[in-house]
């Protein structure tokens, strides 16, 4: 009895164990639930028709449970076919007993996608985003799709399951640029949708290692992290022209060579809308060749700046809906040989900026309002950070410093281009080794400027130049200067200046200031402003005259004198007069060769040597913007008289005058019947009595042509005995 008990467990176990062997592998044939799969499936969807070749029943060990399984069912959606590989269909073990089994779940395993089978499907879809975007964007590429829908009590749906992965897809996103052999595979239920193991290539951009997280709750989230390799090249922009054509950075940008590591997160509403968003990317820059399409000409550098490299750079991009910052570390050149350090950080926010640099130059500069000039290839150090809100520039500090040298600069205050105010500018330089600057520099309520050194070498050269710009419009303060040794040109020093004044829209309007050269010989300044007839009134008088002539190259060679300079001051129109007495010429180019030309040996080897002494020289002229013109050029000496007259602008200088020496002209008045009654005699007298003159040309190509004179005219002879009574 026991063995046939013992036997009937033994073959009771083998036929379990067989029948568990073939629902596991072959599963067991059966055609009782052909019609009632189709009718379940069918009824849930009326557009869709299901057609099952066979059935078999089957086991699965990893979820313990039985399902139906049928291979290449034909299934039609809407009239398009899906090519449909196995249909799983997972029931409740005891509801087989009953009339109407439950359906735990349905699995759909379909044969590999290409994308034109795919948009055919897409095409059965209602209208809405994602069917335009299949339809529309999506050129290329394979899919691979396994869907799990899962059913509750009286089989009505609960949740679903995609998974699958998709290869060599081509997707278009904005202006003809492609999203090309994009790679992922992917998980979507109703609450979620993660892309995993994203690769792929955009505008020259590798991307790798990325993965995306949809979540698809009441506030919809996207969560994505991935590398990105971008190797952009000069060549890159016709194809994308379309494209780059509205970025002005890749413009100029002929080289860029990036490695980064992004995150990106963003949070929409109910309505699609973004309502929050983060992107986080930092990695190495490795190349980066920008080629600005103009010149960047800046006063202070030697050179303009045609391109910048950079390289081995850090990058650190923050991006959000408030503020977004890009940070660079690394390395600049403006050559492609010389690298320098460097730091920059730029801040966005809605309606403003931040900048903040910090670099190493070794550019030649050249300040010449300063005087100061720093070598090439002579490490200096410049940081400087600003804000920009509208139209308001401030520079909250900028430092510039080589060896001894320090330019520094708190709260400069630039609005709308014109400066408005400044907490504190400090200079101190050096020139060969020397202290050529060091003052200080306060425009607030006044603009207050104190220091025991100011080098002003440059000054006059730097107010002669024709500036179409006032960026000081806008200034309307008194101003108070105090500096102990001023610096003037041709190594003259001026002690003890002091100015007081105002500035009305930018420009002096009032001025009383004296300085001492030394010697008992001083520098009188004073302005007045009439507001009646809306004119100013300069008057400078000087015991030195190189100081203030040395930028003029009329006056090369002229030293000694005093100087009387008296100006009437109108918006864009000046009459002046300036007086010289007591002076001379020394070594004056045009001089020399004016009287090298009228073979008077004699006077031009004096102005070669000891140089030809004037009592006076007079000049009567008017400036407008365009033009100076020289109505009266009287110079009265005992070797030589000139009078001329002539105008000059930024294209041609035109002279012309006579020239008589003394001797000549003191016989020729001594014949005069009656001093100081102008009659020219009727007999012309001996010899010639002198030359007339023509110097006109460009600058640097003046040319000079001469003709004898036998006969001076009544108004060279009214001048010379008008000044000699005088």
């Amino acid at each position: 009895m026991k063995k046939i008990f013992f036997s009937s467990i033994i073959i009771l176990l083998i036929i379990l164990s067989l029948l568990c062997i073939t629902l596991l592998t072959s599963g067991i044939k059966t055609d009782k639930f052909d019609s009632f799969l189709t009718s379940k499936i069918n009824d849930h969807n009326k557009h869709l028709d299901l057609n099952i070749n066979s059935i078999r029943f089957k086991l699965d060990y990893k979820e313990i449970s039985l399902f139906l399984e049928t291979s290449d069912p034909q299934i039609t959606y809407r009239n398009t076919s899906i090519p449909a590989k196995k249909i799983k269909v997972y029931v409740d073990f005891l509801s087989l007993l009953s009339s109407s089994p439950d359906i735990k779940k349905i699995n759909l395993i379909f044969y590999e996608l290409k994308i034109d089978q795919f948009k055919n499907l897409a095409k059965t879809l209602k209208p809405s985003n994602f069917k335009s975007i299949v339809q529309n964007k999506i050129s290329k590429g394979t899919i691979t799709l396994s869907l799990e829908i899962f059913l509750g009590k009286d089989n009505i749906f609960e949740n679903f399951i995609a998974r699958g992965d998709i290869k060599g897809l081509t997707l278009n996103t904005i202006n003809k640029i492609n999203l090309e052999n994009l790679n992922f595979n992917f998980f979507a239920d109703k609450s979620d949708v993660l892309l995993k193991e994203i690769t792929g290539n955009i505008l020259g951009t590798e991307i790798k290692d990325g993965d995306l997280r949809v979540n698809l709750s009441n506030i919809i989230s996207v969560e994505s992290n991935f590398l990105s390799k971008i190797n952009f090249k000069k060549g890159d922009k016709i194809r994308y022209k379309e494209f780059l054509k509205n970025i002005n950075l890749f413009k100029n940008i002929e080289i860029f060579k990036v490695d980064l590591n992004n995150n990106l997160s963003i949070k929409f509403d109910q309505t699609y809308k973004v309502k929050d968003f983060t992107f986080k990317s930092k990695g190495l820059l490795q190349n980066a060749h920008i080629k600005f399409e103009q010149p960047i000409k800046n006063f202070a550098l030697d050179k303009n700046i045609d391109f910048i490299n950079l390289k081995n750079s850090r990058v650190l991009i923050n991006l959000d809906k408030k503020l977004k910052s890009i940070n660079l570390d690394g390395l600049y050149s403006f050559d492609s040989k010389d690298y320098l350090e460097y730091k920059m950080t730029n801040e966005y926010l809605k309606n403003s900026f931040a900048l903040d640099i910090q670099a190493d130059l070794k550019e030649k500069i050249n300040l010449k309002i300063l005087n100061y000039t720093k070598k090439k290839d002579t490490k200096a150090n410049l940081s400087f950070n600003l804000t920009k809100r509208k139209n308001d520039l401030r520079i909250k500090e900028l430092n510039f410093s080589h060896d001894d040298t320090q330019i520094l600069i708190n709260g400069l205050l630039i609005s709308n281009g014109n400066i408005t105010s400044i907490d504190k500018l400090k200079v101190k330089t050096y020139l060969d080794g020397k202290n050529n600057n060091d003052f200080t520099l306060i425009l607030k309520d006044k603009i207050l400027i104190n220091g025991t050194k100011a080098d002003a070498s440059n000054l006059p050269k730097i107010l002669g130049e024709n500036s179409q710009t006032n960026n000081l419009k806008k200034i309307n303060k008194n101003i108070d200067i105090n500096i102990k040794n001023i610096i003037a040109p041709l190594s003259e020093n001026l002690k003890n200046f002091k100015l007081l004044g105002f500035i009305e829209n930018g420009k002096f309007s009032s001025i009383t200031s004296k300085g001492d050269f030394g010697n008992n010989k001083h520098l009188d300044i004073t302005m007045k402003n009439n507001k009646k007839d809306n004119k100013k009134y300069l008057e400078i008088y000087s015991d030195l005259t190189t100081p203030l002539l040395t930028n003029y190259s009329f006056f090369k060679g002229l030293s000694g004198g005093n100087l009387l300079y008296t100006s009437i001051l109108e918006e864009n129109y000046s009459t002046s007069k300036l007086k010289i007495e007591n002076f001379k010429v020394v070594n004056a180019p045009g001089v020399i060769k004016l009287l090298s030309l009228a073979d008077l040996g004699g006077l031009a080897d004096l102005a070669e040597g000891e140089g030809i002494t004037f009592d006076v020289l007079e000049i009567n002229m008017e400036k407008s913007q365009e033009e100076l013109k020289l109505n009266e050029i009287l110079a009265l000496g005992p070797s030589m008289s000139v009078l001329m007259e002539g105008y000059q602008n930024s294209n041609i200088t035109s002279l012309r005058g006579t020239l008589v020496p003394a001797k000549t002209l003191n016989k020729f008045i001594a014949k005069i019947p009656l001093i100081g009654d102008i009659v020219i005699p009727k007999e012309i007298g001996e010899g010639l009595f002198g030359i007339s003159f023509k110097m006109k040309g460009p600058p640097g190509q003046i040319k000079t042509s001469i003709n004898p004179i036998k006969t001076l005219t009544p108004r060279f002879i009214q001048k010379v005995i008008e000044k000699n009574k005088n």
